[in-house]
């Protein structure tokens, strides 16, 4: 695998991920720890950048549009989300003690 990702794209998907944190801890930070806006935030910058350069690392410029100094901006976005979505779900699951059943009083 080759990291070919220059500063302004590292940039770019930090700044996503920022945003996603923010907005995960705005939605949900009551309902779970107030770490959860950190934690989504890490697992977006970690999916992303896996996306792009672990899985379309090999693809040229020409191959892939938006490219943001080598970062694939699209497959970025995706990984970011996929990963964060799925993390952030977990560790609401977990922070909730996962499920429990309603009983009636």
């Amino acid at each position: 695998m080759e990291w070919n990702v220059g500063l302004q794209g590292i940039g770019v998907v930090l700044g996503m991920a920022l945003v996603f944190g923010a907005a995960v801890h705005v939605l949900l930070a009551r309902a779970s720890t107030a770490w959860i806006g950190l934690i989504a935030g890490v697992a977006f910058l970690v999916g992303g950048l896996l996306v792009s350069e672990g899985l379309f690392g090999w693809a040229t410029v020409e191959e892939l549009q938006p490219n943001i100094d080598g970062l694939s901006f699209d497959e970025a976005l995706f990984g970011g989300l996929i990963v964060g979505a799925l993390v952030t779900f977990a560790t609401w699951w977990a922070r909730r003690g996962g499920h429990r059943p309603v009983t009636h009083a």
